[in-house]
């Protein structure tokens, strides 16, 4: 099972781990919401649980717990632009289906 990053995703989760002075680095889950079941969580961690599996691309390291490890297994997680919007975007293989808003996803 894995998680990785681009290079690009590195790069903006380490910009903002340097402007917050602190943190392992970030949390990669899902939580149920949305129309179509799931939505993606990302978040600072400043320490790791025992139960985490820690994933570490372009020296980044990517947090993520038993539970959603299901649901992200072999996802890739990348920081696009996009005319003048920029964010994550998570490619993952899992997803089945999509709501039209983008807000939620199953699997």
């Amino acid at each position: 099972m894995a998680v990785t990053m681009t290079e690009a995703a590195a790069r903006h989760i380490r910009r903002s781990l340097d402007g917050r002075g602190k943190g392992e680095g970030i949390r990669l889950g899902v939580r149920t919401s949305g129309c179509s079941g799931l939505a993606y969580v990302l978040e600072f961690v400043d320490e790791v649980a025992s139960e985490d599996q820690v994933f570490e691309s372009h020296g980044v390291k990517v947090i993520v717990d038993p539970k959603s490890l299901v649901y992200l297994d072999g996802t890739e997680l990348d920081f696009v632009r996009e005319g003048l919007n920029e964010g994550f975007k998570f490619n993952n293989p899992n997803v089945r289906g999509e709501c039209g808003c983008g807000e939620s996803f199953n699997i």
